[in-house]
């Protein structure tokens, strides 16, 4: 597998190549594609923490706090109302536990008070492509980001009352050159304002702007993304593409998702980001005793 430079955040240490890293994921939505909206309950932030906690004791290396869906055809969520989801719980995840906490915001503004209150890490969906700011925001704090190729568009997301959201219609004309190339570019504008290279992490956006089977064909080539030289994190947890392969809802995805993530290791991920932490953790084990084994000595 290839090695790239040890990322240190906070009191935790990355080194990428040694196994495969798992990121529980708290979405503090109403309207999570999944059905684990933390929203929904009166004190969300309890929730949140019950949660954290229970992924933390299964296995969980680091934590991604968001605030606004990113579900095929969902609509923002205004500035003061992601603060007020994503804030109060971040200082309380900084307050209980020493892991890395990352926010999963396009905004910089949330990202700048998230990282006051305690993360460590800044994963945006548009890849520094949305907001211009979030970058310097990044650098300014020292932060380390995960930056994710997406080509969402509302307009070509369709709902189905049983398997959710999906995009269709959407055109690639060499689907990998083109991920690539606009990760690339993501890279860029992290580095030009200040973001150092070894606090880089690359999404090829599993589900994001993608159709059912070039999210197969994504998954299938991951390993060409491995050029591009930025340890990569892949997120395939639930998506529709494995409901539509399986018809199954978001809640019945175990399987696929634990299929995806094996493939994804298999292909090169360094990083996985998961609802089901136990079962991925079991996974992400079996996968890595094979694919990460050292080499035979000649005898």
């Amino acid at each position: 597998m290839t090695r790239y430079p040890t990322l240190t955040v906070g009191d935790s240490t990355f080194v990428w190549g040694s196994r495969t890293y798992v990121m529980g994921i708290l979405n503090l939505t109403p309207d999570s594609f999944s059905g684990d909206g933390l929203l929904n309950w009166a004190d969300w932030v309890t929730a949140a923490l019950a949660q954290a906690q229970a992924m933390l004791a299964a296995g969980a290396d680091l934590l991604d706090v968001g605030g606004e869906s990113t579900r095929p055809g969902s609509q923002p969520t205004p500035l003061d109302e992601e603060l007020r989801r994503v804030v109060p719980v971040i200082q309380a995840l900084a307050s209980a536990t020493r892991v890395p906490i990352s926010v999963d915001t396009a905004k910089a503004e949330v990202a700048r008070q998230a990282l006051a209150a305690g993360a460590t890490i800044i994963n945006d969906v548009w890849g520094f492509k949305h907001d211009p700011a979030l970058a310097h925001v990044a650098a300014a704090h020292g932060a380390a980001v995960v930056l994710m190729h997406n080509r969402s568009r509302t307009q070509d997301a369709v709902q189905d009352a049983v398997l959710g959201g999906r995009y269709v219609g959407v055109h690639y004309t060499e689907l990998l050159g083109e991920i690539i190339n606009e990760l690339q570019a993501s890279v860029d504008l992290a580095l030009s304002a200040g973001v150092a290279p070894e606090r880089i992490i690359i999404d090829p956006g599993l589900g994001f702007g993608k159709t059912v089977e070039q999210n197969f064909e994504l998954l299938d080539r991951l390993n060409e993304l491995r050029p591009l030289g930025y340890p990569l994190l892949v997120g395939p947890s639930r998506k529709s593409f494995t409901g539509h392969a399986l018809q199954l809802p978001p809640d019945q995805r175990l399987e696929g998702t634990a299929a995806a993530v094996a493939l994804a290791i298999a292909r090169g991920c360094d990083l996985v980001r998961v609802h089901d932490v136990a079962a991925m953790r079991r996974v992400v084990v079996v996968a890595d005793a094979t694919t990460r084994r050292s080499p035979r000595t000649a005898s």
